[in-house]
């Protein structure tokens, strides 16, 4: 295990490749991003938009796929009132069972703040076997999740008749192979992304789920994308200082909540990620036991680039959180996919990287690297 001489990005990063000089994808993408003239994109912005006129019966220019969290509010409020449009906001609807009351009050937010919000709500007996099946099966619950998340904009796009899409990426952790050069800001690629799997279905459809059943799930056809002339705007591109801090101060300011549990609970110091569900914190956990890195990790990287903090104190705070995952997210993940504790750690424990963690004969996980400098 390798890490970037600049950041604490190792190199067990899915599709990371080093410089010869040692330094990682995304610290080179965040040097192209420095003395960028972001009036100019603003205005090459506006040109874009004006070839997608509000078609007539229309009250919407846009859509907008929306948590309630910082990244989304952000958006939200940008297009609105720099962008001068009227966006239709989607969100996909977690099942009482999974969605936290952070993530009520900021949906109920961005609707106070006048937005017009439609929810998505998928099957919940579906999607509570899809998450059992696609965590004891690659032990990442969100496999499944995912895929109807992503899905449920283009799908409302379509039916809507509305062909402007906005999301919103960091464009130091965009994979370079990825993007057009000539039109960097597009994300119509959305669906080859490695977290969804190019958009396949066969596992489901393998596991015994029908295609009645997995509606929600499926992307729709690119015959139907490009009939629906369907573009995907990245705003990271367009706006400035597009990362965790920079999107949490914005967003906070229009009225957000953010977690108030302790990092060691979460492993996120800011407590401003993944405000909609808790789960994600023991996705991150599984994460940093597979690759030996977590979300952290990520706030800390962004950090050393931006100049906030030093690579050494970073090893510190990463060393502290990175991984940390309270029993109480645990146990009410296993309640809900209805497994036992130790259902979940046979799975999570099948999934560490022997490379990097010792598992021990009773069953502590034991890490073999240090943080900063490898192996």
């Amino acid at each position: 295990m390798k890490y970037c001489i600049t950041c604490l990005q190792p190199n067990t990063r899915v599709n990371e490749q080093f410089s010869d000089d040692g330094k990682c994808s995304s610290c080179i993408n965040f040097e192209l991003t420095r003395n960028v003239n972001y009036l100019e994109r603003f205005d090459l912005l506006k040109e874009i938009i004006s070839k997608y006129p509000r078609k007539r019966g229309s009250h919407f220019d846009c859509i907008i796929g929306v948590s309630g969290g910082k990244d989304s509010t952000r958006q939200a409020i940008w297009v609105r009132d720099k962008l001068k449009l009227n966006p239709l906001l989607v969100c996909l609807s977690y099942p009482p069972e999974q969605v936290s009351e952070l993530g009520v009050k900021n949906i109920s937010n961005l609707i106070h703040l006048g937005f017009d919000v439609l929810f998505s709500g998928p099957a919940p007996g579906t999607w509570k076997k899809l998450m059992r099946h696609a965590f004891l099966t690659f032990s990442n619950w969100a496999k499944s999740t995912e895929m109807a998340l992503y899905s449920s904009v283009p799908k409302t796009a379509i039916a809507y008749k509305i062909p402007l899409i906005f999301i919103g990426e960091n464009q130091s952790l965009r994979d370079r192979k990825t993007i057009d050069p000539e039109k960097p800001w597009e994300y119509n690629n959305l669906i080859s992304m490695n977290t969804l799997g190019g958009g396949d279905l066969t596992w489901m459809r393998d596991a015994g789920f029908s295609d009645v059943e997995l509606i929600s799930y499926g992307f729709p056809d690119k015959s139907e994308v490009n009939a629906a002339g369907l573009n995907v705007i990245d705003l990271g591109w367009f706006i400035d200082h597009w990362d965790n801090l920079g999107n949490a101060m914005f967003s906070t300011a229009y009225g957000i909540h953010i977690r108030e549990d302790k990092a060691e609970n979460t492993g996120d110091p800011l407590g401003v990620s993944a405000l909609d569900e808790d789960w994600v914190t023991l996705n991150q956990m599984i994460k940093f036991l597979k690759f030996g890195f977590g979300k952290v990790t990520d706030y800390m990287n962004e950090d050393i680039r931006a100049g906030r903090i030093s690579r050494e104190k970073a090893i510190e705070i990463v060393e502290k959180y990175d991984g940390a995952c309270s029993d109480l997210y645990i146990e009410s993940f296993c309640q809900y996919i209805e497994i036992s504790i130790s259902q979940f750690w046979e799975v999570v424990h099948k999934s560490v990287n022997k490379s990097l963690f010792e598992v021990t004969p009773d069953k502590k996980i034991i890490k073999k690297f240090k943080v900063g400098f490898g192996l």
